[in-house]
């Protein structure tokens, strides 16, 4: 199935481009190797990756850098070089490119190659509840950002590990006749925003 993730790039005039990759997303990995010498990750650094980023993110037609340089779902990159979107704020992929199930990470590579990984949350009651119908998945949830030490996440499974006991518990209420499901749903909202710590930021999605 893979391990998805969007990487949203800065571009020149602040917007982002978002590109998918199929893997990234596993153990946080792409938080450093995503580099200025290998934009896209990869096993080498990469002139032509290098190039391609500068050309997209100073607002080139991606159709035009994919013929340019002859590019094809063969490429040796962790991140597809080519953009699904591009020139998109930061609010606007959380709410309507993210999926909050879907993908396990959310990237933000700045113009400096900061990179900062942000884990989906996902606030879908349906597969615990009994009585809760299908819900959205894109834009319906957070995205958390992670701590880290000496380079690597710390507390990152317990994290998420916390986040399905309570979404297990969450479920419960609609069942029982305590919350519908728009209170659960406020519910997850409040409890994010209590719950996060000056050490992490948390960032929300709306539906569209």
């Amino acid at each position: 199935m893979g391990h998805r993730a969007l990487v949203a790039y800065e571009r020149m005039d602040g917007t982002y481009n978002l590109h998918y990759t199929h893997w990234g997303g596993c153990n946080l990995r792409l938080k450093h190797r995503v580099t200025e010498a290998t934009p896209f990750s990869g096993d080498t650094p990469s002139q032509w990756a290098r190039e391609v980023h500068r050309a997209l993110t100073t607002g080139s037609n991606p159709a035009s850098v994919r013929d340019s340089y002859h590019i094809d779902g063969s490429c040796p990159t962790d991140v597809e070089p080519i953009p699904r979107e591009t020139g998109v704020t930061l609010a606007k992929a959380l709410s309507g490119q993210l999926d909050n199930l879907h993908h396990e990470t959310f990237y933000v590579v700045d113009r400096a190659f900061d990179v900062t990984a942000y884990r989906t949350l996902w606030f879908g009651l349906q597969y615990d509840s009994e009585t809760v119908e299908r819900q959205p998945t894109v834009g319906f949830g957070a995205v958390r950002t992670v701590r880290w030490y000496d380079g690597a996440p710390v507390g990152d499974g317990r994290a998420r590990g916390e986040f399905a006991g309570t979404n297990r518990d969450v479920s419960e209420l609609p069942d029982g006749g305590v919350f519908d499901v728009e209170d659960a749903t406020e519910f997850w909202y409040e409890q994010e925003q209590a719950t996060t710590d000056a050490d992490r930021e948390v960032l929300f999605g709306t539906i569209d």
